[in-house]
């Protein structure tokens, strides 16, 4: 089913060992989904032994700030459409 599944297989290796009943309802799967998911359901864990399960680490998300790269997303697309507007105005001056 890897290869089958829209999200990727990145997604089900993501969730492989562990619960993934809380990630399936949050993504929101179709009908269709839900149907399919009832032939992998293999069993059903022990209500004594679900508080035994670890959930996995949190992943570290970095960002950058947003002052610190606007010039990547205005400058440099600013200049490069200077740099091109005036090479065409080279090109047609000189026909």
């Amino acid at each position: 089913f890897f290869k089958q599944h829209p999200g990727g297989e990145e997604v089900l290796r993501e969730q492989a060992g562990g619960d993934a009943t809380e990630n399936f309802e949050d993504v929101g799967h179709s009908t269709d989904a839900r149907e399919l998911s009832k032939t992998f359901i293999i069993g059903e864990l022990h209500p004594d032994d679900r508080s035994k399960i670890t959930k996995p680490a949190e992943s570290i998300i970095t960002t950058v700030d947003s002052n610190s790269s606007w010039w990547t997303n205005w400058l440099i697309p600013a200049i490069s459409a200077l740099v091109v507007a005036l090479m065409y105005h080279l090109y047609t001056s000189e026909n």
